[in-house]
């Protein structure tokens, strides 16, 4: 007879986590009350970003489910066993392992807080088919309820003490920045650049929060033709003079992403590219101004659109005009409901934190080619919005004379 089990908890060490216990008392708080106005029972959360937000926990999937289960009096997060303790000492509840010794084990685990035959709340978005025929087989739900709506409401109005955090990050990013600059001459690679920032801003980050879990940093640094598109991977192309230069630096603390982006150029810019990066620059300000309480992301991204086609030059726009700010990443997260778009209606309100970042790609052969943006982080205040990235943007700071 097999008599390893299914799942079992291994607590061992203290907690460590990003925030206070009150800060995730309040946040448990909301999505207990957004299960409540839709009679959920128990909440089934398997995203990345829901699990860290309401239990501080990120987890590395590797192909395994995760997830954090919330009932009325309980919040445990389910881990596999490969992560030892790790889950207990950085979720704020209870935590559940399971073992891989058996199909459906996690399920099992799962099982184990939420019952048979509950009213569950899931993220549509988020379960796939397989684990949505598994959910249905293993819990039997009595009906199922999509909180990726209300959860994802939840995140994009930061409290205080996650606006302080995104405030490290956006200052992290600018030593980040620094570093960058420094490191950037012809001959030198992109990759070497990119090293030099990513390396300044794990230090930072070290320094800054001793207790954190350190992972995920990393920085995008293009160069020519790489330019062209804002999330282009890193090459071991060598920077000549002339070239046009993308500075992104990207610090991870606790889950919470922030970003720099700015335009350089290595030599004096000809006159079409000093043209164009001039309108972004220009385009990337009035974003600024009217970013404010009470404005729609639709209508920013209008008057964007209108100063843009004003140049003729609304046709080598990249994508949105930017996005909010907290729990989000490169492979997990995003607050689609506070992005700058055209088809977004939401309204601006104080503690929201997005992005302003305007790109302009010009194709090469075409008279200043390449990919030209600027992107700030700004908390909505009560009368405006607050900008905290520091490190200066345009040709009057950013061209490099060396």
């Amino acid at each position: 007879m097999n008599a390893r089990p299914a799942y079992y908890r291994f607590h061992q060490g203290g907690k460590k986590l990003p925030f206070a216990e009150a800060e995730y008392e309040a946040r448990l708080a909301g999505l207990r009350a957004a299960m409540a106005a839709q009679g959920v029972e128990a909440a089934v959360l398997t995203s990345m970003q829901n699990v860290a937000y309401y239990a501080g926990f990120l987890h590395c999937a590797f192909g395994r489910p995760y997830a954090l289960v919330v009932t009325a009096q309980d919040a445990v997060t389910i881990s596999a066993g490969i992560d030892g303790a790790q889950p207990w000492r950085r979720s704020i509840g209870d935590n559940i392992t399971y073992t891989d010794w058996a199909q459906g084990n996690f399920w099992r685990a799962v099982e184990s807080v939420t019952g048979r035959g509950a009213a569950l709340g899931i993220e549509a978005d988020h379960l796939t088919l397989a684990q949505s025929g598994a959910l249905d087989d293993h819990l039997a739900p009595a009906r199922r309820v999509d909180l990726a709506p209300a959860t994802m409401a939840q995140r994009m109005r930061k409290s205080e003490a996650e606006r302080d955090l995104i405030r490290a990050g956006a200052a992290v990013a600018d030593t980040g920045g620094d570093a960058i600059r420094d490191a950037i001459a012809p001959g030198v690679s992109e990759l070497e650049v990119a090293m030099a920032g990513r390396d300044a801003m794990d230090r930072e980050i070290a320094r800054r929060f001793p207790d954190a879990e350190y992972r995920d940093t990393w920085v995008w640094f293009q160069s020519g033709i790489n330019t062209d598109g804002a999330h282009n991977p890193v090459t071991a192309r060598r920077l000549a003079h002339g070239d046009i230069l993308s500075l992104n630096t990207f610090p991870m603390i606790s889950g919470y992403y922030t970003a720099l982006e700015r335009t350089l150029f290595l030599g004096e810019p000809d006159a079409d590219s000093l043209r164009i990066w001039e309108a972004n620059v220009a385009a990337h300000e009035l974003g600024i101004a009217l970013l404010r309480p009470g404005m729609r992301c639709c209508d920013v991204t209008a008057r964007i659109n209108d100063f843009l086609a004003e140049r003729d030059l609304l046709q080598y726009r990249s994508f949105g005009y930017g996005h909010s700010f907290g729990i989000l990443s490169h492979y997990y997260g995003r607050e689609a409901g506070l992005e700058l778009r055209e088809d977004v209606e939401t309204v601006l309100e104080p503690g929201m934190v997005v992005s302003m970042e305007p790109m302009l790609t010009i194709p090469e052969g075409r008279p200043g080619a390449g990919g030209y943006r600027e992107h700030d982080i700004l908390i909505i205040t009560e009368d405006g919005n607050d900008n905290i990235t520091g490190f200066p943007y345009g040709p009057a700071h950013n061209i490099l004379r060396a």
